[in-house]
């Protein structure tokens, strides 16, 4: 196709502009200096005799979901090793702690062919798994060219990326030709890979539903419940530009009623927890910072858990969660997180990249879909106020995470 040739053709004569890309996202933190010979497909690692799968996924959650995936590959056939990409230095730092024996991390190489086939020349793997919608001409078009088996695993194509795709349908067709097998999460995903073009499709359910109960250190849950005491508690979890805002409004609005209310707010991306500080403080409110070691008190009113790793400890801290990036910015995060844990949860309408999970917990009672800051704080006080509705969210919550 002329659009991928023209695109292979950009990435290679674009050298001197990507590295620039990428000196600029190094200065700002955005890259591993440690590591950075990863992006340009230099291995850090030595490859491991013997067959080797390459799995790949975007970010934190994606690459989560591909771990149950892995254990059981890995349990399955003890000779098997496997390397792990990803393309973000949060994911990294989780995966070192969670990855299997038998499996090591690496960093993506951009999607240029001389990185791109730098990397398949060192690790040679024998089958690669793709997360979800992560189409990259070269890094998906280079192991097909080379007979490396690819297989699209919870492959997800929403409705704005089905209409965005269908105007460059040709190149998308060319893409998903190079993948095997394309394993949808839902019926409706499947439905969509085969409209874009994918040569065979199966739909076996959501990878998510198969991941563990996120981790928690007892000693540091025991320290903060300890210093949380009986205090009315609620967590915005994941949150997005805007929605720390908004839940500091949320504080505000529900302090008369309970004057001892501890807002708790986890910033999907820790990177941004000074500035999330800045702007909960210009709201009036007494702010502790985890990540810079300030203290839960009597006195603190919002807690920003600005950490890497540690939403499980704050899910079970907090058994009332609103889930971000669903009221000011569009997609939305795992719900499935919380609802392991038993929680009441709440969230925005825009839920699109969950859409079949955040519809069932709403059917089964489990959820509730707030459409704007008012009806949050309404949700948040009723829950506050009815131990008895929180208890049957949260077990009906936990029953539908574990009868997925």
């Amino acid at each position: 196709m002329i659009g991928l040739a023209v695109y292979r053709a950009a990435t290679t004569l674009g050298s001197p502009l990507i590295r620039l890309y990428l000196a600029r996202r190094r200065a700002r933190g955005k890259e591993d200096a440690e590591r950075f010979g990863e992006r340009l497909g230099i291995p850090s690692r030595p490859r491991p005799a013997g067959p080797l799968v390459w799995l790949h996924a975007a970010s934190v959650g994606e690459s989560l979901s591909m771990l149950p995936l892995l254990d059981g590959l890995l349990r399955e056939h003890p000779a098997l090793r496997a390397v792990s990409t990803t393309g973000t230095v949060t994911s990294a730092r989780l995966l070192a702690d969670r990855l299997p024996d038998g499996a090591v991390h690496q960093y993506v190489p951009v999607d240029r062919l001389a990185y791109v086939r730098r990397f398949l020349d060192h690790w040679r793997p024998d089958l690669a798994l793709w997360a979800e919608s992560e189409f990259w001409p070269n890094l998906v078009g280079e192991p097909a060219r080379r007979g490396i088996p690819l297989i699209l695993v919870n492959g997800r194509v929403s409705d704005r990326s089905l209409r965005g795709w269908q105007r460059l349908n040709g190149i998308i067709t060319e893409l998903l030709s190079g993948f095997a097998l394309c394993v949808g999460q839902t019926p409706e995903d499947t439905r969509r890979l085969d409209a874009l073009g994918a040569r065979r499709t199966v739909c076996v359910g959501n990878l998510k539903l198969a991941a563990p109960p996120l981790p928690a250190d007892p000693a540091a849950l025991a320290s903060l419940q300890a210093a949380a005491g009986s205090r009315p508690r609620w967590l915005a979890a994941s949150t997005h530009p805007g929605e720390e805002a908004l839940a500091a409004r949320v504080h505000r609005r529900l302090a008369a009623r309970w004057p001892d209310l501890l807002t708790v707010v986890v910033p999907r991306h820790a990177d941004r927890g000074a500035a999330v500080v800045q702007a909960l403080r210009g709201e009036g409110l007494s702010v502790a910072r985890r990540a810079a070691g300030d203290a839960l008190t009597e006195d603190t009113a919002v807690y920003v858990a600005d950490t890497m790793g540690e939403l499980g400890l704050f899910y079970r801290l907090c058994d009332v969660v609103f889930v971000g990036k669903s009221l000011t910015v569009p997609g939305g995060q795992n719900p499935l997180e919380p609802a392991h844990l038993d929680c009441a949860i709440l969230f925005g309408p825009a839920m699109d990249n969950f859409a079949e999970i955040a519809a069932g917990l709403v059917a089964t009672g489990a959820a509730e879909t707030v459409t704007d800051e008012g009806a949050l704080a309404t949700a948040v006080d009723e829950l506050l106020a009815d131990a008895d509705l929180r208890q049957r969210r949260g077990d009906a919550a936990g029953a539908f995470a574990r009868r997925e």
